[in-house]
C-alpha cells in the first residue's frame, strides 16, 4: 500500500492546527493552535528581576528569601521566551502496527505528532523530534529548527519503514528521552507519543531528569482492545519476545484480569506523571485525533486555572 496518502494526511493537519478563531478566549471556540498557545505559554521562562509585590501579582512567584530579608513581599519576574524548542518523541516500534478499531496506533501517533508539530511551528517554536523503534532498528534524531525542515523530515520519516542497523546499540525509552533533551537548552517542551502499555523500566528517573529542565507531556496511544479484550475464542498472539501464544479470549475471568492489569499500569503511569508535574493526554485509535488533543488541552488549561 502506498504511504503517500498517509503523508498527505499529515500535511493536511496543518489546516486544523491553524484554523480561524485563535484569538478566542472561549474554549469551545478556540482553535487548536490557540488552545496550544494558552496551555503551554510561559513554559520557557527567563528570570528577569526581583521587585516588590503589587496587588494582583501571582503569589506563586513570590521570592520568599528576599521577602524574609527585607520584611516586605517581593516576587520574581520572568520574561517569556519568544522562541523555544519543541521535541516530538514518537514510538515507531512494531507493537504500534496494531489496531482493532478506527486505525492503527502508528497512524494515530503520526497524526498526533503532525498536529502538535504544526501548532508549535505556527507559534514560531523550533520543532524537532526523535523517532524510536525496536532494538534492532536505529532511532532517528531531528534537530529542532525554526523553519519547517525538521518537521517535514520527521513527518516523512513517520510514513516510511525504519532502517535496520547491522549492530545497533539497544535503546529503551529512557535513553530516547535523554537524546531528545540534547541541544535544546532549557525551557523546552517535549511530547512523548507512545504505546505506554509496554515495560517501562527506568522511565520515572528519566522523566524526572527531563522535567527538571523542560515541560513534558505524555500522549499514550491506546486501542480499545488494550484494556477490553473482546471475546473471539482462541486467538494466536505474538508477545514482545516474538513468541507465539494461544489465548482463550472467551475466558471471562481472564478478560477481567487482563483489564485490571491494564488499569493498574495506567494508574501507575498517571500517578508517576502527577508526582512529576507532567501532563498525560491519551488518544484512542477510534477517536478523532484533533478532538482528543483538544479535550486533553482543555483539561490541562482548567487544571492550570485551579492551581
Amino acid at each position: 500500500m502506498s504511504l503517500q496518502p498517509v503523508l498527505d494526511d499529515l500535511l493536511e493537519l496543518r489546516h486544523q492546527a491553524h484554523a480561524l478563531g485563535m484569538a478566542s478566549h472561549h474554549l469551545v471556540n478556540s482553535s487548536f493552535a490557540g488552545l496550544y498557545r494558552s496551555v503551554f505559554r510561559g513554559q520557557g521562562l527567563n528570570f528577569e528581576e526581583v521587585r516588590e509585590y503589587q496587588e494582583g501579582d501571582d503569589i506563586r512567584n513570590m521570592d520568599w528569601k528576599v521577602t524574609a530579608r527585607t520584611g516586605d513581599p517581593h516576587l520574581k519576574v520572568f520574561r517569556e521566551e519568544r522562541e523555544r524548542s519543541v521535541m516530538l518523541c514518537v514510538d515507531k516500534g512494531s507493537h504500534m502496527n496494531f489496531g482493532t478499531r478506527g486505525t492503527f496506533k502508528s497512524i494515530q501517533a503520526a497524526r498526533a505528532a503532525a498536529l502538535l508539530g504544526w501548532a508549535a511551528n505556527h507559534q514560531h517554536d523550533r520543532v524537532g523530534g526523535v523517532l524510536f523503534a525496536d532494538p534492532h532498528q536505529e532511532s532517528s534524531y531531528f534537530r529542532a529548527t525554526k523553519d519547517r525542515r525538521a518537521l517535514w523530515r520527521l513527518l516523512h520519516a513517520l510514513t516510511t519503514e525504519p532502517e535496520t542497523a547491522t549492530n545497533p546499540a539497544p535503546e529503551q525509552l529512557p535513553d530516547i528521552l535523554l537524546k531528545a533533551s540534547r541541544g535544546i537548552g532549557t525551557g523546552g517542551l517535549v511530547f512523548v507519543i507512545a504505546d505506554f502499555n509496554q515495560p517501562l523500566e527506568g522511565l520515572k528517573r528519566a522523566l524526572s531528569q527531563l522535567a527538571q529542565h523542560h515541560s513534558v507531556v505524555l500522549v499514550p496511544i491506546d486501542d480499545p482492545a488494550d484494556h477490553d479484550l473482546p471475546d473471539m475464542g482462541e486467538v494466536l498472539f505474538r508477545n514482545a519476545g516474538g513468541e507465539l501464544l494461544t489465548v482463550n479470549t472467551a475466558d471471562e475471568k481472564g478478560r477481567e484480569r487482563y483489564r485490571e492489569a491494564w488499569e493498574k499500569r495506567r494508574k501507575q503511569l498517571q500517578h508517576m506523571a502527577n508526582g512529576l508535574g507532567i501532563a498525560v493526554i491519551p488518544v484512542r485509535t477510534n477517536e478523532d485525533v484533533h478532538t482528543a488533543l483538544m479535550h486533553g488541552l482543555e483539561r490541562r488549561l482548567r487544571m492550570r486555572a485551579w492551581l
